[in-house]
């Protein structure tokens, strides 16, 4: 715990971050965190008790491990300032769509690991995928691990294009799920429901049914299938939903999502 970590971004996924290592023993002191926006600056104050910095400067050369949390537009301008004083650190970066060879190119190491956490980190439960350059070690990435654990689960890859995939399906994942929610409180509501009932119902659904497929030995096609009695309601609302073609049309957009992934690594990767 006496290694000091830095932060290029201070928004709300860096923020996660944060207040993990802090309930696992870190000090505000110990994490120095880059972030122009004065407001940011202010609730990084306000949360943490951490006096974040405008810009980099020679302190990022005290840093073991940087955390790159800034958006894909802004990565190359930070890392071209950060890099005289950042070249010896180990880098974590969970900026979307980025590749590790821009990174390495702008940064001028080769000590990088790419991670794609989601929003439930923000409370703990997220999961992230991360894919490790050959030269980061082991005690590396178990430094990498023990940063993410803080945040939920992790899963390594063995190919980093694999990280578009991970973007696509747990990186925007949150935002599935809550459309759908978005969809069942309207529902709700127009049934005669208050929004506060039809609200409580879907979350609660999403919850239990979430919790269920994690402890569940069968698979999600499993369990869907018991409580699917045919000619029964459950039936008729899945059958809507296949007349509709709702899985097609839902897998598309996945894949959407992740060709955009691969747009960002062209658009804003090194040239």
């Amino acid at each position: 715990m006496s290694e000091r970590i830095a932060f290029i971004g201070g928004g709300n996924m860096a923020s996660a971050i944060i207040g993990g290592l802090i309930q696992q023993g870190y000090s505000g002191p110990q994490i120095d965190v880059v972030e122009p926006s004065e407001d940011a600056r202010s609730k990084l104050l306000g949360s943490f008790g951490i006096q974040a910095r405008p810009q980099v400067g020679p302190f990022l050369g005290e840093a073991g491990l940087i955390v790159w949390a800034v958006k894909p537009q802004t990565f190359k301008d930070a890392a071209l300032a950060a890099q005289p004083f950042a070249a010896g650190a180990l880098h974590l970066s969970v900026a979307a769509g980025i590749r590790s060879d821009s990174m390495a190119t702008w940064l001028g190491s080769e000590r990088i690991v790419r991670a794609m956490p989601n929003t439930p980190a923000l409370v703990g439960k997220g999961i992230a995928g991360l894919f490790a350059r050959s030269a980061v070690t082991d005690a590396d990435r178990k430094r990498v691990e023990d940063v993410m654990a803080t945040t939920g689960q992790f899963i390594w890859l063995d190919a980093e294009e694999q990280l578009d995939a991970v973007t696509a399906l747990s990186g925007s994942g949150p935002a599935y799920v809550f459309y759908f929610m978005e969809a069942m409180t309207t529902a709700g509501t127009e049934m005669g429901l208050s929004r506060a009932q039809a609200h409580q119902l879907a979350v609660a659904t999403f919850v239990g049914a979430s919790e269920l497929a994690r402890t569940a030995d069968e698979p999600p096609q499993v369990l869907r299938q018991r409580v699917t009695s045919k000619g029964g309601t459950t039936f008729a609302a899945i059958s809507e939903m296949e007349n509709n073609d709702m899985r097609a049309i839902f897998i598309d957009a996945i894949y959407a999502a992740r060709e955009r992934a691969k747009t960002l690594g062209d658009e804003f990767g090194a040239a």
